[in-house]
């Protein structure tokens, strides 16, 4: 019996090789870490040109690529804080136009002029910021004078042709003279010299004789009071006494005043508000008298009548926003056409726009007395 063994050939033994290599845990480990360094070598070669080189790198642009430019604009304002808008006024107060005009120093009120609180009698140790005022007891006013604007109409005419009235002419009174009691007269003596004197009469004036008449009469002699006579179909007119130029007013009650002495006024700043106000309550109060005399009306004395409406810039009624009332409807449409009628008031200040905007809500009150 033969026995014979064919040649293997190298790759068969080389797949064999790899075969046990890679079946053996601690062969494949090896060949691993062989096949690791070899490709960290690799890498390396091919990297260590530029990593190691110490020229600089110029990176030129792309063609492609063009330069871009941006125009930036900052406005003005944009980084600058808004000036904080000042408060409105708090409080609308009457002035009184005989009171001095005194800046006072910290207070909430406006008005058309400026003043210092004052009451005519002082109150010691009171310190409040109304003055003592008599009046009513469920009243609120910001009125501490009454007075008129119109002038009052004369209820009998006056003749005015002063040629045919009767003249009345009187002939003053004698004067009371006296003769002057003379002159000092010295005689002589042994020792000295005497006097006689003699005394000053009342009126004494250089006559000869005296003349009786009365003591205060005028100096110029003959003189003639001449005024014209009383004539009953004709009178003179009803003497009036000055009014203050402001309008009537209805008081609060208030008996805790100032100790503060003059005028009556309130603590108040001047404003161009509060001079517009101002005008435009006075052209309201002679508009509303005017109706209520032309229309021969009297509504029901107590009654009120409170109307809202809304003023712009333009010093236009844009809307009657409301009106309560406690008086006859012919009482509440004479307050509503004394605000209308009398409109518009003129435009606003710049103050005024900066302070109140474009339009103003506003609540005027009417009393019926």
């Amino acid at each position: 019996m033969s026995h014979s063994l064919a040649a293997v050939s190298p790759a068969a033994s080389m797949r064999r090789m790899a075969a046990r290599a890679l079946s053996d845990p601690d062969s494949r480990s090896v060949l691993i870490g062989i096949l690791a360094v070899l490709l960290v070598h690799l890498l390396l070669f091919a990297t260590a040109p530029y990593l190691l080189r110490s020229e600089p790198i110029h990176f030129r642009p792309r063609a492609q690529q063009s330069l871009q430019q941006f125009n930036i604009e900052i406005a003005p304002d944009a980084f600058v804080k808004p000036v904080p808008k000042p408060p409105p006024p708090s409080r609308y107060v009457e002035a009184n136009p005989n009171a001095p005009d005194n800046v006072p120093d910290k207070t909430n009120n406006f008005s058309s002029q400026n003043q210092q609180l004052a009451q005519e009698k002082p109150q010691p140790d009171q310190h409040n910021d109304k003055p003592k005022t008599e009046g009513r007891k469920d009243f609120q006013s910001n009125q501490v004078v009454s007075g008129q604007l119109t002038k009052p109409q004369d209820t009998v005419p006056i003749s005015l042709d002063s040629a045919k009235q009767p003249v009345k002419t009187e002939a003053a009174p004698k004067q009371a003279q006296n003769p002057l009691s003379g002159y000092e007269k010295l005689v002589p003596g042994d020792e000295g010299f005497g006097s006689n004197l003699g005394k000053v009469a009342d009126n004494a004036k250089p006559v000869p004789e005296k003349v009786e008449g009365a003591n205060d009469a005028p100096l110029i002699q003959s003189a003639q009071n001449t005024e014209p006579a009383i004539d009953p179909k004709h009178p003179r007119a009803r003497p009036v006494l000055q009014q203050v130029h402001t309008r009537p007013a209805i008081f609060e009650d208030n008996q805790f005043g100032t100790s503060n002495i003059g005028p009556i006024a309130y603590n108040a700043k001047w404003s161009s508000y509060g001079a517009y106000l101002h005008k435009m309550m006075e052209a309201i109060q002679i508009q509303w008298e005017r109706i209520l005399i032309e229309s021969q009306t009297s509504p029901p004395p107590g009654s009120t009548v409170t109307v809202k409406f809304t003023l712009d810039s333009k010093g236009k009624i844009t809307e009657i926003l409301d009106v309560e009332s406690t008086s006859t409807e012919q009482g509440s449409a004479s307050c509503v056409s004394a605000i209308t009628n009398t409109a518009p008031y003129g435009d606003w200040s710049d103050d005024m726009i900066a302070v109140l905007g474009n339009s103003q809500e506003l609540t005027f009150m009417f009393f019926y007395q």
